[in-house]
């Protein structure tokens, strides 16, 4: 699942599929690794002088790409050269939000301001103009389909987007699935039974490619899902043998001290949240 090449440099729009392309925003750092991923969604266009644009076999002899009309999935920061990158790309009609957290949403209504498109998020909080996003949504935009699952657990508000037309499938997951390593649960919002029901969900869509919220692009979602999973029964293994060998009445900070050993200190606070979440799980 790791790679440690670049999958994009910030404020240049990348390519990945048919339908879908990146703009990497320049917070990179402990728990955003790259940058915070804003996606940009698009039917390609019927101008066959540009149908050699974009890296992705399928998209070839399709027309160009962006077409006239484009989704914002996640503005990230407030800062303007990213957010003027953004608009640069074409006519915004939608921005769509995957979860609460401050490197996804900051950036909202400056966007909202400079391109008068109304935001969808779960959270009523985050929508301008729009309506609250709710499970099951279809939402038609820029000559596409896109559905919206709910995949709580990293947060209560986190869902997912899945563009079934697209070539590949993709489905964009915000924090739920992230591009190098797993996810914070952010405990008490923040659910691991959630979680890995939010990982069922998404494993059920053989071969999609995963379009995550940080690091780059993973193919077959179903395969990491299954990965995911498997490493967060492992992690809830540990935990146990842990709580044998200190009692159950162990502190948090000796817990995560002895299951985390060399965390660095940048991600200490994601780990005892880890943890919390692990030891509600367990009922401690």
């Amino acid at each position: 699942m790791d790679t440690d090449q670049p999958h994009a440099h910030p404020g240049e729009l990348r390519r990945v599929s048919a339908c879908a392309g990146v703009i990497l925003a320049p917070n990179p750092g402990p728990m955003t690794l790259d940058g915070t991923n804003t996606w940009i969604l698009s039917a390609p266009g019927s101008d066959p002088e540009h149908a050699h644009y974009g890296s992705h076999p399928s998209a070839q002899g399709r027309g160009s790409w962006p077409g006239s009309d484009v989704v914002v999935v996640d503005p990230g920061p407030e800062d303007l050269g990213h957010l003027k990158a953004i608009v640069d790309v074409g006519n915004v009609v939608l921005i769509l939000i995957t979860h609460r957290h401050g490197d996804h949403t900051d950036g909202i209504d400056r966007l909202h301001e400079l391109t008068g498109a109304p935001v969808r998020a779960a959270l009523p909080d985050h929508c301008r103009d729009g309506e609250p996003l709710s499970d099951g949504d279809t939402i038609v935009a820029a000559g596409m389909r896109i559905q919206v699952i709910a995949t709580p657990g990293h947060t209560s508000d986190s869902v997912s987007f899945r563009i079934p037309h697209d070539e590949p499938e993709t489905i964009i997951t915000g924090d739920t699935i992230l591009g190098r390593g797993s996810t914070m649960i952010d405990y008490p919002d923040g659910s691991l039974g959630d979680y890995l029901r939010s990982l069922n969900v998404l494993g059920r869509h053989s071969g999609a490619m995963v379009l995550p919220a940080h690091a780059g692009p993973l193919h077959d979602i179903q395969e990491i899902c299954e990965e995911l999973t498997e490493h967060r029964l492992e992690r809830l293994d540990q935990v146990r043998s842990v709580l044998n060998e200190l009692g159950s009445g162990a502190s948090l900070e000796a817990i995560t001290d002895a299951v985390y050993a060399d965390v660095p200190e940048g991600v200490r606070r994601a780990a005892e949240h880890s943890i919390a979440a692990q030891l509600a799980y367990l009922g401690y």
